[in-house]
């Protein structure tokens, strides 16, 4: 994994504030493709501080001693979560560094990533049950390759998702990720979802469509990304143009 600033968000590995108890913290760039054909994408954690202090850190980057003892003067990690299959990469190091906290894992994570989580962590498979129910929804949306779980945090109004939207600013980009990026229908001012992920809800859309209008139901203020510009104001507007082509 390499770093390239040109795709990044400085300052990086530490903790920026979005929203009251919001915060993320902008990664490194990784490598990530298939075979030979290897690009570079930008990294973003989520943090979500609850009424009791604790912290719920989502899609964790990577670690550094400096980001570690900023996170300390936030509040105690309680629950790190891998939210889909492909953003688990980091969360044995959160895992070393902060043994209290409970892991959460996303459907077929394990299985993504073989031996390296071999510490117990619990599934999020529902959509209630979990500590953080009172202030933060969770929604899993399966698709056949995986399932994404998004969150909402309901005092800020945040909406937390993945891979399920991304929007790449081309003033950010090489030419080859240009090129690929508004092929995939996901380059800003119109991120949407990747249409090679499209393609693995084909025979779910109608459960993915009911998963968009209970987003757009929350109404939400913000949308966070973990790739791309996120959306600061009318998250419900983004939702409804990002998903004109399921919806309409």
């Amino acid at each position: 994994m390499s770093g390239d600033r040109q795709t990044t968000y400085p300052p990086l590995n530490t903790p920026k504030p979005l929203a009251e108890n919001v915060w993320v913290v902008d990664g490194p760039a990784i490598r990530f493709g298939l075979g030979w054909l290897k690009l570079s994408f930008p990294t973003r954690m989520t943090l979500l501080r609850l009424a009791d202090g604790g912290l719920f850190l989502h899609s964790p980057t990577a670690l550094s001693d400096t980001l570690r003892a900023e996170i300390g003067k936030l509040g105690p990690p309680r629950w790190i979560v891998a939210p889909n299959r492909i953003h688990y990469w980091w969360v044995p190091d959160w895992h070393a560094a902060f043994p209290e906290a409970e892991v959460y894992l996303a459907p077929r994570v394990r299985e993504q990533a073989g031996g390296r989580i071999d510490f117990p962590a619990r599934e999020l498979e529902a959509a209630q049950g979990y500590p953080w129910d009172g202030e933060i929804a969770t929604l899993p949306i399966p698709g056949s390759y995986m399932t994404e779980v998004v969150f909402f945090h309901r005092p800020s109004r945040s909406l937390v998702l993945t891979d399920l939207i991304e929007n790449f600013e081309p003033r950010k980009l090489g030419f080859v990720m240009r090129r690929l990026t508004r092929w995939a229908a996901i380059q800003d001012p119109d991120g949407q979802m990747p249409r090679d992920m499209r393609l693995t809800f084909k025979g779910r859309r109608a459960e993915l469509r009911r998963a968009v209008e209970t987003m757009i139901a929350w109404d939400p203020q913000r949308i966070i990304l973990a790739h791309g510009r996120c959306y600061d104001r009318d998250g419900a507007g983004e939702l409804r143009r990002a998903f004109r082509w399921l919806l309409d």
